[in-house]
């Protein structure tokens, strides 16, 4: 481990643009191996306070946007992460003119707040749980537990093919009555997870399902030495649960989820 010096050996007066991963403290030490944008060396800016930014020179003549930039943003926070470094993660696409703009816009002008949301994520981690039935399974649960969707399936399985337009209304109203009852499932059994975690939390963030299927996308804020009783709790509601739903753990991850807006 060691901390890099300013990239390229530029000082703090040259004008050259700077990409920022995000915000650590000013003692922080940067992982040697790792680099930015256009594989760029990464560099903390000082501003002689208890913060300090991760940057690279910003890629010149083109715009950012491409996988392998998300793909580096990504990698140097994951990084810091890895490391067991507290971090306030930037969303991707933040830049500054220079390191002076970095040292005077970002870190002394704001100091007293960047500080204290590196307090609020110090010793934390944050870990994202994913749940996703195993739609047979389920599909299986709603036809045996509710008659009208079960009878409705088995009326239009037995109409011979040249009569299918004439049900053309009772399949739709079949896929409706099958989509609600997966929704009442989905928040039921996702708040089931969601309980059987976040005790081990000190927060969460619930996101909304992307796809009819999942169950439970969630992020939690964890403190480091709970770490082991929180897998415990996902492990455990695999073993209930792995039957009918499919459960993930994802991180430890940079913790966007928890950092303020604004």
């Amino acid at each position: 481990m060691s901390t890099p010096q300013a990239p390229g050996g530029s000082e703090s007066g040259d004008r050259i643009p700077q990409y920022v991963y995000g915000v650590t403290r000013s003692d922080a030490e940067l992982p040697a191996d790792v680099n930015g944008l256009d594989d760029r060396p990464v560099s903390l800016v000082q501003d002689g306070g208890v913060c300090a930014a991760v940057v690279s020179d910003l890629p010149t003549g083109r715009a950012l946007g491409e996988r392998a930039d998300l793909v580096a943003h990504q990698r140097v926070l994951n990084s810091l992460v890895d490391a067991g470094t507290v971090v306030l993660p930037f969303r991707f696409g933040a830049a500054l003119a220079d390191r002076e703009a970095v040292e005077k816009e970002l870190l002394a002008d704001n100091s007293d707040r960047l500080g204290q949301v590196l307090d609020q994520l110090d010793g934390r981690v944050e870990l994202r749980v994913k749940a996703t039935y195993v739609q047979d399974e389920v599909l299986g649960e709603i036809m045996a537990d509710e008659p009208e969707i079960g009878e409705l399936s088995q009326r239009l399985r037995e109409v011979p093919p040249d009569a299918a337009d004439a049900v053309y209304y009772d399949r739709i109203r079949l896929g409706e009555l099958i989509a609600q009852a997966m929704e009442r499932r989905r928040e039921h059994d996702g708040q089931v997870l969601l309980d059987g975690v976040a005790p081990a939390a000190e927060a969460f963030a619930r996101k909304t399902p992307a796809r009819e299927e999942d169950v439970l996308d969630a992020s939690f804020l964890v403190a480091a030495d709970r770490r082991d009783q929180f897998e415990e709790a996902v492990e455990e509601l695999g073993r209930t649960h792995g039957q009918r739903i499919r459960i993930r753990l994802i991180g430890p991850l940079p913790p966007y989820d928890f950092v303020p807006e604004a």
